[in-house]
């Protein structure tokens, strides 16, 4: 039974991993293995210049940058708005707090296509568009977020809290010194999930930056496709991402 379960899973990695050793050993070859009739893993000759003329001519070190500050900043702005935002519906009392709270997981089944339009309207009016803050900052708050720390705030007993109050701590006090550090796989989690989401988005940076040079690595790739595609150097640029 050991030596099956190894190699169902053996298998189910292979499959896994096959589209990524497709995409190296592409970005490897001359444009003309490309559209090979047979299945050819390793390239007749090492092609690096498909990287070189990526990172030179098609400007992607640019593009990565963006992408870096633009996922880098979301992260961070999530972070904090859902550390704020999680710990007042775990443990802060006012009026409407549920409610409030139901109205924000209400947001979650909402279609990011339906606030797209409305969106983009106010990054206009702002002068926002083209631009890093039009990029990053309609995207730091998220209703998952505030919900995963909310649950783990709750998680932590309430002795704790009333402790650090005893002994003089304010609330920003208690939040970062007895609460964060207890939470900090919830913080984890969200930071993986929410950098991983941003640099994986194409509908808004392609929506929101249309100039060049404020392209993120995912629309800049889209972009490579032409009439006269070369999916060698696309390939190169896609491992590089």
């Amino acid at each position: 039974r050991r030596v099956a379960l190894y190699l169902v899973l053996s298998l189910g990695a292979a499959i896994t991993l096959l589209p990524y050793v497709w995409m190296v050993s592409s970005s490897l070859k001359p444009e003309s293995e490309i559209y090979t009739a047979t299945v050819q893993f390793i390239p007749s000759r090492l092609e690096w210049g498909n990287y070189v003329y990526a990172w030179e001519r098609e400007n992607i070190g640019r593009y990565l940058l963006n992408s870096v500050i633009v996922a880098t900043g979301e992260t961070l702005g999530v972070l904090v708005t859902a550390v704020l935002a999680g710990y007042s519906f775990a443990r802060l009392r006012f009026w409407g707090r549920d409610v409030l709270f139901l109205v924000v997981l209400g947001t979650m089944m909402i279609p990011t296509q339906v606030t797209l339009i409305p969106s983009f309207i106010i990054m206009k009016w702002l002068g926002w568009i083209n631009t890093y803050q039009g990029l990053i900052v309609p995207r730091m708050v998220s209703a998952f977020g505030v919900f995963l720390m909310r649950q783990f705030f709750l998680s932590i007993p309430g002795e704790l809290e009333d402790a650090a109050r005893i002994d003089g701590c304010g609330r920003l006090r208690v939040l970062l010194q007895v609460m964060l550090p207890l939470v900090t796989p919830g913080l984890a989690t969200l930071a993986i999930f929410t950098f991983n989401n941003s640099w994986n988005e194409f509908f808004w940076p392609l929506v929101v930056a249309s100039a060049g040079d404020m392209r993120t690595i995912q629309v800049a790739i889209s972009s490579f496709r032409g009439e006269d595609t070369n999916w060698a150097v696309i390939m190169a640029t896609a491992t590089l991402a």
